[in-house]
């Protein structure tokens, strides 16, 4: 299955397990271009560090009077039931959406067409891609990537259109998922990537040996 004719949601969280998902961000890809985007904030759960709302800028008195993120299930579960989700070292994701939601709805395997899965999982991973395909890289980070494969201007135009004023930068979840979705987007531009199936996105997202192998035997070309 080529991996440009299923949306793939790529999603970003700011927060941490101590205070709960303070904002979220949601871009739809879908034939090889953003379809849609998505954020908003969201109160709090425990306690919002002074430390963490140095890296992203977020405060009690900026969340605290929003709704918090558990009351989206719904919709986190109609995007995985759509498409694969995607994130920028998937694990933080991954970790954030199981502490409010352990599984979603029962959804399409991506991995292994027309089955079906009760999981969030297995998600397409930008961070654990860049740094297999590209090894002399000297990082893996968000920012850094950006600025190499320059996409730094493309990344402002949509952030320009689609991401709150004061949310327009680095730490920011819909910036941040803007940034990995173009870079999901760069690599399949590359010649050398013309082809990949969603299928192949998904085994190389993981490390793992073993569930990289149960990946590719799910595949079917």
């Amino acid at each position: 299955m080529r991996w440009s004719d299923t949306p793939i949601h790529f999603i970003d969280f700011e927060g941490n397990l101590t205070s709960g998902i303070l904002e979220y961000g949601v871009v739809t890809l879908l034939g090889g271009r953003v379809m849609e985007t998505r954020t908003r904030l969201c109160g709090p759960v425990g306690r919002i560090r002074p430390a963490d709302t140095a890296i992203h800028g977020l405060d009690e008195r900026l969340v605290g009077a929003e709704a918090p993120f558990e009351v989206e299930f719904d919709a986190f579960a109609r995007l995985r039931e759509t498409g694969p989700l995607a994130a920028h070292y998937a694990h933080a994701e991954n970790t954030l959406i199981k502490s409010v939601w352990p599984y979603p709805r029962t959804s399409p395997d991506f991995a292994r067409p027309g089955e079906k899965i009760t999981s969030w999982a297995p998600w397409i991973d930008t961070g654990r891609l860049y740094t297999q395909l590209f090894p002399s890289l000297p990082s893996g980070k968000l920012e850094e990537l950006v600025s190499t494969f320059q996409i730094t201007d493309t990344l402002q135009t949509l952030a320009a259109a689609h991401c709150p004023p004061l949310r327009r930068q680095f730490h920011a979840a819909l910036y941040d998922a803007l940034a990995g979705a173009l870079l999901l987007l760069a690599l399949g531009q590359r010649p050398e990537f013309g082809q990949m199936t969603l299928g192949w996105l998904l085994q190389m997202s993981t490390l793992n040996p073993e569930r990289r192998a149960a990946l590719q035997q799910r595949e079917m070309f």
